[in-house]
């Protein structure tokens, strides 16, 4: 395999452990409207944009959703979610790993389904420097598992698509860096068993980003 020069991070499940507030926040916004969810239903979807995430539950309890009415249940999630997740947790290894990559000059960014300011946190706990580009949900037309996430950070970073590794916990990551003609990584810290992920695409499984660190020799992009 040709050496690869990029690596692009998910954000939520992928080095914070954010999955499980995120699926409480859910379940709550969607209990005060009327819609009752079983919380596993919900963690299948994380990952997704908020957008497709209110569609595909609205299929799943038969209950149709105005714009209105999603756009009013995302900014209802985010409210809950911030309160629940005033602090954020990095994941094993995640500040450290995105320390070494600065050290090496090796390229990467941050692509994530959320929006600021649900992210900000997030960004800080991690210790993220203003020079790491970050793209969130408001710089694309489409999120996971669209590609738009994926292709943006790549034409940010100036690396060709074929050259980036994506970093994820979702298979909703890895279909959509398939996609994007990017090889992906899977982390089993949002939730994922090592075979869904192998089986949407991963070209390699890691316990959380400590194991990814360890093992970014097997990847090809250290300098």
């Amino acid at each position: 395999m040709a050496s690869m020069r990029a690596l692009i991070f998910d954000l939520d499940g992928t080095l914070v452990d954010t999955v499980y507030p995120h699926v409480v926040a859910w379940q709550q916004a969607l209990e005060e409207a009327g819609m009752t969810i079983d919380g596993w239903r919900i963690h299948r979807r994380i990952g997704m944009s908020g957008g497709l995430f209110t569609r595909a539950v609205s299929r799943e309890v038969g209950r149709p959703l105005s714009a209105a009415q999603a756009e009013a249940l995302q900014k209802r999630h985010g409210e809950i979610f911030r309160s629940l997740a005033q602090t954020r947790r990095a994941l094993p290894g995640a500040v450290q790993l995105l320390e070494r990559l600065r050290e090496l000059n090796v390229a990467h960014a941050i692509a994530t389904s959320g929006r600021h300011p649900e992210i900000d946190a997030s960004l800080e706990a991690l210790s993220v420097p203003a020079s790491t580009i970050v793209i969130d949900r408001g710089d694309v037309a489409r999120a996971k598992p669209a590609p738009d996430l994926f292709v943006t950070a790549a034409e940010r970073l100036s690396i060709p698509a074929e050259e980036c590794y994506v970093i994820g916990d979702a298979v909703w990551d890895l279909l959509a860096a398939r996609r994007a003609r990017m090889f992906s990584v899977g982390l089993l810290t949002g939730g994922y068993g090592s075979d869904e992920l192998l089986a949407a695409g991963a070209y390699r499984v890691y316990r959380d980003p400590a194991e990814l660190a360890a093992s970014l020799d097997e990847l090809g992009v250290l300098p």
